[in-house]
């Protein structure tokens, strides 16, 4: 294969959109708008992976960058007669952004509510109370965030266990390093089963490409993905026991059945999807419904429900329980909307918006030409994989579904696999990996994960051997 067609494959998969693009006739590839437009998004990119040391947000580079493509991309149009073409795929691409937007913003509302009902307090105390080592520490939080981000997402869990990591690992920056880089791998590998564990799995659902069910064919490769470094990793763990001090979390009222409503809607979102064949994202927000019909009966019962905590504090002269009392809040829906990762979702409208310009230009359409009819889909999906630990796996996992590839279900389950577990094998591959360097800054490095790069590797090879083995009917 030329350099060439190498440089503008990579160049293709950095511009990203989860969009199934409307396509035009016009080739602007190698014209001077195309060629200003691919550098205006890869400015703002490469500003995106500096996020940390600029302390810039995300969303700002990739908002203007969109925004000066797109007026570009108009004035093109217009002067070649086509302004309709380009209005069309504009609309389409805000409409898909919508339908992940409400989605994603229903998903992250029933998060912060589990939050702010103190759940995930409750789980990080009730571990460090335990008096686990140093080493099933390691194991445990790792098996929890293979198990909870399917359902909470990997950047929440990685951020919840990161928080019980650094509380019981004190000045042990060893400890807290291998711990953090287990959490993400765990986190990335558990996502990658369920439609709800990650951007990349949620996008190849609603796309209807891979049926909810379909997902579970990636619960032993992803489980291998996990369990292969971990288990390397864990011999250089010690098993001396931290010095933590357990202390008693109290669950707010109502967080028991929060997480029964986030359960129910869910299931809802699936139904809509795999019953009527609509959007899940209309699902989700009926979900917000119950969650608001729930606050409101918070609210409500109140007063009554303080009156009786109080006659109990009081009867048992419990002096702790009168002052938790006093600090009660009502619970309020639309707060919980308010706390949600707003940069991250304008950063995804900025992504989406930049490579449906970028889409529109032709330039998905030459790498799709390269890397889906040149090469064996299989090493392609592979790739995706490799090139998602550099880039980030989100705006990879765009430019496959906005190229369209035809594709076996084993294939588009194959690239699901690699696009949500590649990104392990660097910390700036995923969200969960970025956050925690931030979360347990100088202690979870950059360096100290690549260190451990060759181990996470040969999880990456594991899942896919293993997926190519179980799954090969679906090739």
């Amino acid at each position: 294969m030329k350099v060439q067609q190498l440089v503008l494959c990579i160049a293709g998969l950095l511009t990203a959109t989860p969009a199934m693009a409307v396509s035009s006739e016009v080739d602007l590839t190698q014209s001077f708008v195309g060629y200003v437009a691919l550098l205006i998004f890869a400015l703002a990119y490469c500003l995106v992976m500096a996020e940390e040391y600029l302390q810039l947000r995300k969303s700002k580079p990739v908002l203007l960058a969109a925004g000066i493509i797109w007026l570009m991309i108009g004035f093109v149009f217009q002067e070649l007669g086509q302004i309709d073409v380009a209005k069309s795929a504009l609309e389409h691409n805000l409409l898909e952004y919508a339908e992940l937007l409400l989605f994603l913003l229903v998903a992250m509302t029933y998060i912060s509510a589990m939050e702010e009902r103190r759940l995930f307090d409750a789980l990080q105390a009730w571990m460090v109370s335990k008096g686990f080592n140093f080493r099933s520490l390691f194991w445990l939080t790792g098996i929890l965030s293979f198990l909870i981000s399917p359902i909470a997402d990997n950047l929440t869990t990685a951020l919840l266990m990161c928080a019980v990591v650094m509380k019981v690992g004190g000045d042990n920056t060893r400890f807290i390093n291998l711990a953090c880089i287990n959490i993400v791998v765990a986190a990335n590998a558990g996502g990658a089963f369920s439609p709800f564990g990650d951007i990349t799995t949620l996008m190849v659902w609603q796309a209807g490409l891979v049926s909810f069910l379909e997902f579970t064919d990636l619960f032993i490769p992803s489980l291998i993905n996990y369990v292969v470094p971990a288990v390397i990793m864990s011999l250089f763990v010690p098993k001396t026991q931290p010095n933590t001090i357990g202390e008693y979390v109290e669950l707010k009222r109502g967080a028991r059945r929060i997480v029964a409503l986030f359960i129910l809607t869910i299931s809802t979102a699936v139904a809509f999807h795999g019953m009527v064949h609509f959007p899940p994202v209309i699902g989700m927000m009926m979900g917000l419904g119950y969650l608001q019909f729930f606050g409101f009966y918070l609210r409500k019962t109140l007063p009554r429900s303080l009156a009786k905590k109080k006659a109990i504090a009081m009867a048992n002269h419990d002096e702790a329980a009168l002052k938790r009392l006093g600090s009660v809040v009502p619970f309020d829906v639309f707060k919980r909307v308010s706390h949600a990762e707003w940069d991250t979702l304008l950063f995804f409208y900025g992504v989406v918006m930049c490579v449906g310009g970028l889409s529109l230009l032709g330039y998905l359409g030459m790498v799709s030409e390269v890397m889906y009819t040149q090469w064996n889909p299989v090493w392609a999906n592979i790739m995706v994989g490799v090139l998602s630990a550099i880039v980030d796996n989100i705006p990879v996992m765009f430019a496959v579904l906005t190229m369209q590839p035809d594709l076996t279900l084993g294939n588009w389950l194959l690239v699901t696999l690699t696009a949500g577990v590649g990104g392990s094998m660097l910390s700036i591959g995923s969200a969960a990996g970025v956050a925690l360097m931030g979360a347990a800054h100088g202690k979870y490095t950059f360096f100290g994960h690549l260190k451990w790069m060759p181990v996470i590797a040969l999880g990456y090879i594991a899942s896919i051997i293993c997926h190519l083995l179980l799954n090969h009917q679906l090739f």
